[in-house]
């Protein structure tokens, strides 16, 4: 199954920043791509999605105004650039693809395409 390629985690301080890719080499970009994080013990949680056409970006108040998503199609890339970030920003980040974002993104729900991941870690 075709799947997605996150790259670009590391280690950070706090107040640093970090900028993630998540990359498809099998099929077209056209879908939505969200992505998501996980931290030991916590459930999976949405931090951005994008809509095919890159004109709609959604985030939760938790990354909103530090994390920007953008996606530029011909290259098959969504980025998701990261700021100011904050030691409960750790965990490991996700992409993948669903037809739009819509109301019901954060759940991840009708996702696919799930990559493996890239880790982030943000400590002192």
């Amino acid at each position: 199954q075709s799947q997605l390629e996150e790259s670009g985690g590391g280690w950070v301080q706090p107040g640093g920043s970090l900028r993630l890719s998540c990359a498809a080499s099998m099929f077209t970009l056209d879908y939505a791509i969200g992505w998501f994080r996980q931290a030991p013990g916590k459930e999976r949680e949405g931090v951005s999605c994008i809509t095919g056409s890159g004109r709609i970006a959604d985030y939760p108040d938790s990354v909103k105004g530090r994390f920007t998503i953008s996606r530029d199609n011909a290259k098959k890339i969504v980025y998701l650039e990261m700021q100011s970030l904050k030691p409960e920003d750790t965990g490991i980040y996700y992409c993948a693809k669903r037809p739009g974002c819509g109301a019901t993104w954060l759940g991840g729900t009708g996702f696919t395409s799930w990559g493996q991941g890239t880790q982030v870690t943000v400590s002192s």
